[in-house]
């Protein structure tokens, strides 16, 4: 039994030991594909932007193979290793590769033949060491550049998701019943303002009088409260259907009733969903007919203002809030539909569905199988959700917005730095294998 690499081994640049499998080689086939240090090995069977991914063996498994699902580049000894892995990895990033590979099923092949018939520059040995070692210089600093803006965006993702669960703990702007002490206006203990308990009692109100949903209303339930917190002063604890009207999921209708591109209604499917409230209904756009719509998925239309959220992960915690540009719309079975009983609520609904405190209370109850996580409408109807006084809803609204803002622009600028650091790496790759590194 000996070691063998296989294409999920390769990687750029890297050969990834953690998952090698074994199987028993001839005397000949042993011969046929021993690996030797310095041995470059390409990925034939790829996606289209990964196939020719290249890696340098550096004999770091003595005694493996290679399948042939790899191709194998054996340099000569005018030929520097690292310097001939720079030219594939330039093949690959400029789409050399992709241009002479051939197509099965979705999978592009680079074929040894087709490999081999490729040209090669090949400068004198000491100007293909001047190459690499100028390469190494400027990919170092590169990569501690694309390093830093890294940190920056996880550091970024980190402050969104405090600024969220400062809110939603009542810590991001001054509370109504804290405006109210400092001004005294409290009469005989109780409070001039509209409480969180108070406005859930006017919700439940107005769902009663509005019901829509499907058969005779029922009064839903209060909230389980155990183990939650005990909410800031003026608030309260509600059930998500306590401030919804019939919380309901999508339907996916058959593939010969959806068309892409243009349509009648937009299907909106979980991957138009973000982790930033935007709904990205540009991307792979898919739509229905209006007798679909109106027929087979009438229970599952979406309109302006109602919140969206995956129901199936990883990951979960993917929101978006349903614009006006998009008048009418319908789900798939995937995203499950939020729509507030007062519309005044439904930008703060879709900020604690956002927040960290709600989205780890979900997660708990997902069902989690064969690595995907599942929430059922019954857990979306549970979600325990922290209501505060109308005016304070307002404020939490616009602070998070300035705050998240602010911090948008930056994720802008750090994303198009590293589409940048990419660009800059094709470029040196480029002049490479062009002759125009060194002289």
């Amino acid at each position: 039994m000996r070691p063998y690499l296989r294409v999920a081994n390769v990687f750029e640049d890297r050969i990834d030991l953690s998952d090698v499998l074994t199987m028993n080689f001839t005397p000949r086939e042993f011969e046929t594909f021993a690996l030797r240090a310095n041995d470059i090995l390409l990925n034939e069977g790829q996606s289209l932007h990964l196939v020719g991914r290249p890696a340098l063996y550096r004999d770091e498994l003595p005694g493996a193979c290679f399948q042939n699902t790899l191709v194998r580049f054996r340099c000569g000894p005018e030929v520097e290793p690292k310097f001939a892995l720079t030219i594939f990895r330039g093949y690959m990033h400029t789409g050399k590769f992709q241009k002479i590979a051939r197509w099965t099923t979705n999978i592009a092949h680079l074929g040894a033949q087709r490999f081999a018939e490729m040209p090669f520059p090949l400068p004198p040995l000491p100007e293909q060491r001047r190459i690499v070692a100028e390469i190494e210089k400027q990919f170092t600093r590169l990569e501690a550049g694309v390093a830093a803006l890294r940190r920056v965006q996880a550091n970024l993702k980190r402050y969104r998701a405090a600024v969220l669960k400062a809110a939603c703990e009542g810590r991001l702007v001054p509370t109504e019943a804290e405006l109210a002490l400092s001004k005294r206006s409290a009469k005989n203990g109780a409070p001039d303002y509209e409480t969180g308990e108070a406005l859930l009692a006017r919700i439940l109100t107005k769902r009663r009088q509005n019901w829509q949903g499907p058969g005779r209303y029922k009064e839903p339930s209060a909230p389980d409260t155990a183990g939650l917190p005990l909410p800031p002063d003026g608030w309260t604890w509600a059930r998500a259907e306590q401030l919804c009207g019939f919380i309901t999921k999508g339907t996916t209708p058959s593939a010969e009733k959806m068309q892409s591109g243009q349509g009648e209604i937009p299907f909106i499917k979980v991957y138009n969903l973000t982790f930033t409230g935007a709904l990205n209904s540009e991307y792979k756009p898919v739509f229905i007919s209006r007798k679909t719509h109106e027929e087979d998925l009438a229970r599952s239309e979406v309109r302006p203002g109602d919140i969206l959220i995956n129901i199936v992960g990883p990951p979960l915690g993917q929101v978006s809030i349903v614009p006006a540009t998009i008048t009418e719309a319908n789900i798939n079975q995937a995203i499950a539909r939020f729509r507030a009983v007062l519309p005044e609520c439904r930008k703060l609904l879709g900020i604690w569905l956002m927040a960290e405190p709600i989205i780890a209370w979900a997660m708990k109850r997902a069902k989690t199988t064969a690595g995907q996580s599942n929430l059922t409408l019954e857990h979306c109807r549970d979600l325990p959700i922290p209501l505060p006084p109308l005016a304070e809803q307002t404020r939490i609204v616009a602070e998070v917005a300035r705050r998240l803002s602010v911090a948008e622009e930056l994720e802008a600028v750090v994303s198009a730095n590293l589409q940048r650091a990419i660009r800059l790496r094709q470029s040196i790759l480029q002049k490479a294998f062009t002759g125009k590194m060194k002289p």
